[in-house]
């Protein structure tokens, strides 16, 4: 029970962040954390696309580095057959640092 509030607190704050980030290309329109399975679940709708482009991070992980928390997506899968393609090869096994907040929620 904990864990389905901490994930629905933790979705709606990246959902936020999220739409920071992007807002000059579009608006994500859901975002899911279930971080028991660790996976993210997006829907965005970017400008000039007819219709919303689904986004999910299968399986991530997070790693401890000097202090900073990083994800890596292991696992992902997209709507864009183009998309998804582009998220294997600049995405997967990378590391990106997470902010802390939402390194507590991942």
């Amino acid at each position: 029970m904990f864990t389905a509030a901490k994930d629905l607190i933790s979705s709606k704050a990246a959902k936020s962040y999220a739409n920071n980030l992007i807002g000059r290309y579009g608006a994500v329109e859901e975002l899911t954390i279930d971080s028991g399975r660790k996976r993210i679940d997006v829907v965005v709708q970017l400008q000039g696309e007819v219709s919303a482009i689904g986004v999910t991070i299968e399986k991530y992980q997070l790693h401890q580095e000097d202090g900073r928390t990083q994800i890596e997506v292991l696992d992902s899968s997209c709507t864009r057959p183009w998309l998804q393609a582009a998220m294997r090869d600049h995405l997967h096994g990378r590391r990106f640092d997470v902010p802390g907040w939402a390194a507590a929620a991942l």
